[in-house]
């Protein structure tokens, strides 16, 4: 039996949940829920159209704006043990940026490794009647799933052995891209889930990408483009035969979407 994909949530943190939801819901077919009026936090789920959650949507407060939150997708990275893997982070150079949070889902916390990129910790907690349940948000081939991480860092080296150290990533295969470096792919259990790259624009800070699954990257770009989102690469072909597309949605935060032509 494999391992589950240490990729078990994303969460949009988001300026305009209203305007972020239209946005999705025309460009990837995602709904979104309605916040939950006994929750003390306004968190809303986004949701695929078989029913299942890909991720979250967090909406900045005016303090967490202050505080320097910005629009972003943020993957959330599993662990077995939440304060065991904390306290390895963090003495291999993480910063924390949020405590420790406990919730009924798990336990987790977001952090920036050494280069700086954001991600959470989280150790879920199974439903009830279901200790054997896992995320099913990342899923290789499928339709509003997230389908790919790509990592672009200041120090590729760097970031490959801390991602290998905490999370079990192995790095077996790579694609040249010339003086710009190479393109190595995450392996994980037998399966690519992503890749970590150098950062092609100093000015930007590093940061991971996710890629949701769509039939067709060159509909999702019209949809794209014509819902107020900004198209930043594509459509482009890669070595796998999918089509993908980078983006940023009306806000300001950046993903992907991959799939058909």
């Amino acid at each position: 039996m494999s391992r589950p994909v240490p990729f078990c949530w994303y969460e949009l943190m988001t300026t305009d949940a209203s305007s972020a939801a239209d946005f999705y819901g025309k460009v990837i077919g995602w709904s979104v829920s309605a916040p939950d009026p006994s929750s003390p936090m306004d968190y809303r789920m986004i949701v695929r159209s078989d029913g299942g959650p890909t991720g979250g949507l967090l909406p900045l407060t005016a303090q967490m704006q202050a505080d320097g939150a910005r629009p972003a997708w943020v993957p959330y990275l599993a662990v077995a043990d939440f304060a065991v893997g904390l306290a390895a982070l963090e003495g291999d150079g993480a910063h924390v940026l949020m405590p420790r949070t406990d919730i009924a889902e798990g336990s987790f916390a977001m952090l920036t490794d050494p280069q700086g990129a954001a991600f959470y910790l989280m150790q879920p907690r199974p439903p009830e009647g279901s200790p054997d349940g896992q995320s099913h948000a990342f899923n290789a081939d499928g339709v509003q799933h997230a389908r790919w991480n790509e990592l672009a860092t200041s120090d590729p080296a760097a970031a490959k052995a801390f991602y290998a150290r905490h999370f079990g990533f192995e790095f077996n295969t790579f694609m040249p891209m010339g003086p710009a470096g190479n393109y190595d792919f995450i392996d994980f259990d037998g399966q690519q889930v992503g890749a970590v790259m150098p950062l092609m624009d100093p000015a930007r800070p590093p940061s991971w990408l996710t890629y949701f699954g769509v039939p067709s990257a060159s509909a999702a770009k019209a949809a794209i483009e014509a819902a107020g989102g900004t198209v930043l690469m594509g459509p482009h072909q890669v070595p796998t035969g999918n089509w993908v597309v980078a983006a940023t949605d009306p806000q300001g935060a950046a993903f992907g979407v991959v799939g058909g032509q």
